[in-house]
């Protein structure tokens, strides 16, 4: 497996330090940059471009949905795993809308961490269980609107899988609930993004509520 390149945005020197030396200290896993802020973010990711951003959502000057907002509004598609100390339903809400990938805490365990960023690569959207369900609940809430009909042909598979996305399982996780590979998972979500025509879990979470998929 090629090493999997991380640049980290975190405003405590302390807790930088220690992700810094946890991540270089894992094989398959390198530090590439390590910043205390995200003022000058897209020169920052251009200079030495990453396989995901771990970001902290709350720095002085440009926090990190913001960040991550101008970062999409640039066209860049590197993943973000947005890391923090709250489980504040707004922050939440407008870190994914923002185009984050995922959401832990900053008390995940480095080893669960690393699990989440390379998820991220690999195209998921690692998010707490507790996270996982406000954000539904706000999408749910926010969106609101007469749906537009259009018809998506999702197998049945799919929808269940779709289902358990909506709830922040992990790959592994909807794995195991479906009694299918890790493979398998990553392909029926492949499939689910092209037919919904979305390229993050945000969207297609948004889209199957408004359609009445789930």
């Amino acid at each position: 497996m090629n090493t999997i390149k991380v640049t980290l945005f975190e405003d405590n020197n302390a807790l930088r330090d220690a992700m810094f030396f946890v991540i270089n200290g894992t094989p398959g896993f390198k530090c590439i940059q390590a910043f205390a802020n995200a003022n000058n973010v897209i020169e920052q990711i251009n200079a030495e471009v990453p396989d995901v951003i771990l970001m902290d959502i709350d720095m002085p000057g440009m926090s990190g949905i913001e960040a991550t907002a101008l970062i999409r509004k640039h066209q860049i598609n590197i993943p973000i795993l947005i890391q923090t100390v709250f489980e504040a339903d707004e922050k939440v809400f407008q870190a994914i809308c923002a185009g984050a990938n995922g959401y832990v805490l900053k008390q995940t365990s480095p080893a669960r961490l690393l699990e989440c960023l390379k998820e991220c690569v690999e195209g998921g959207s690692p998010m707490t269980p507790l996270i996982a369900s406000k954000v539904l609940k706000l999408f749910r809430e926010k969106n609101n609107w007469p749906a537009k009909s259009e018809a998506v042909d999702l197998s049945s598979r799919e929808k269940e899988v779709l289902l358990y996305l909506t709830e922040g399982l992990s790959y592994k996780m909807i794995s195991d609930k479906c009694s299918i590979s890790y493979e398998t998972v990553h392909s029926h979500i492949k499939k689910i993004y092209k037919k919904l025509h979305v390229n993050s879990v945000s969207e297609a979470v948004s889209k199957a509520i408004k359609q009445g998929l789930v």
